[in-house]
């Protein structure tokens, strides 16, 4: 009862300072443990964002205490908070929707990316789709968002997956590839700058996801459904934060701290801030939406079904069951 009403009380304190544009008091933050499941060791540059809100103290300025936590996929990231075991994680949209489908899991959606990255290099420069068929292919796991991504660029090649032998190598597809242990690999586009600098010689993009399937969708931030119906506010604390940070690595003065913010990543500062250009090119974090639109999810949704990612007697869930728009909404305010 006396954890209950200083909570209650933080939570006074909070949305006061937050009205008189104040930080909130540590105080206050210190109350619950928050961790933010973010995929790829080391992580993968979307997760960049998450970091950008932990180190320039985002999530401190809106009174929650996150340590941001790299999980070696995606998918562990969503089974964590599946199970209680963290607060958020930013696992692949794909396979949200289609573990949403199958299992009804206890997850929804209450922020996104929308734009995936993903591309199929080979160091052969001979190499072409056709080519591929019976080699092995480097993704982070089966299943995983590499994986994932793999199958349904296999489709614009004419091929099923099948016909490629996936090799799991978490976020170290580029590395194997540049040590010669692969010659085909999903990749990020910050991988290509990488490889083609160890590798001294370009890599050749045999397909892209974007050319593939131009309406799509990245990774989702999701959130326990039982949990946010508890603590709501933590989330849009969380999404304010967010926010805060998309906006802070737009800022062109902001480039060298936010390459300094991305050294988990293992992206060299210079690699970080091309890296961080290109990305907010194509608007790879969303600008002042929650990056949950409706067309996106539904078609991922589809193509799952169509790959044989969500169970022939299953179908894509209703998009209000998928998201919660609302959450985007309430932070956008607290962040005015």
């Amino acid at each position: 009862m006396r954890a209950k009403g200083r909570s209650m009380m933080c939570s006074i304190a909070a949305t006061l300072a937050l009205a008189a544009g104040a930080w909130i008091p540590a105080v206050c933050s210190a109350q619950q443990q928050l961790t933010f499941g973010i995929p790829g060791i080391p992580p993968v540059f979307g997760g960049v964002i998450a970091l950008v809100a932990e180190k320039e103290g985002f999530f401190e300025k809106y009174g929650v205490n996150v340590t941001v936590r790299a999980f070696e996929t995606g998918a562990a990231a969503s089974r964590a908070v599946a199970s209680g075991e963290i607060t958020v994680g930013l696992p692949p949209t794909p396979l949200v929707i289609s573990q949403i489908a199958n299992t009804d899991v206890p997850l929804v959606g209450i922020w996104g990316m929308e734009h995936p990255d993903w591309l199929i290099g080979s160091t052969d420069p001979a190499a072409t789709c056709e080519s591929m068929k019976g080699q092995p292919v480097g993704v982070d796991s089966i299943g995983g968002a590499r994986s994932i991504a793999l199958r349904t660029m296999l489709v614009a090649c004419k091929m099923k997956i099948e016909d490629v032998q996936q090799v799991g190598l978490s976020s170290n597809v580029g590395a194997a590839m540049v040590a010669g242990q692969l010659k085909f690999g999903v990749l990020h586009v910050d991988d290509v700058p990488v490889i083609e600098a160890e590798t001294k010689k370009p890599l050749n993009v045999l397909v892209t996801q974007k050319d593939s399937r131009p309406i799509d969708h990245y990774l989702v931030l999701v959130a326990n459904r039982n949990e946010l119906a508890k603590n709501r506010d933590v989330y849009v604390r969380i999404v304010a934060a967010l926010i805060d940070a998309e906006r802070f690595m737009r800022d062109p003065a902001n480039a060298a701290k936010v390459a300094q913010d991305a050294a988990p990543t293992g992206r060299t500062g210079d690699v970080a801030v091309q890296a961080l250009k290109k990305y907010l090119a194509m608007d790879f974090w969303p600008t002042d939406s929650d990056g949950l639109t409706r067309k996106n999810f539904e078609v991922v949704g589809n193509v799952m079904k169509k790959v044989g990612n969500i169970k022939p007697d299953k179908e894509p869930a209703p998009y209000e069951r998928m998201v919660d728009q609302s959450i985007y909404r309430d932070a956008k305010a607290l962040v005015k």
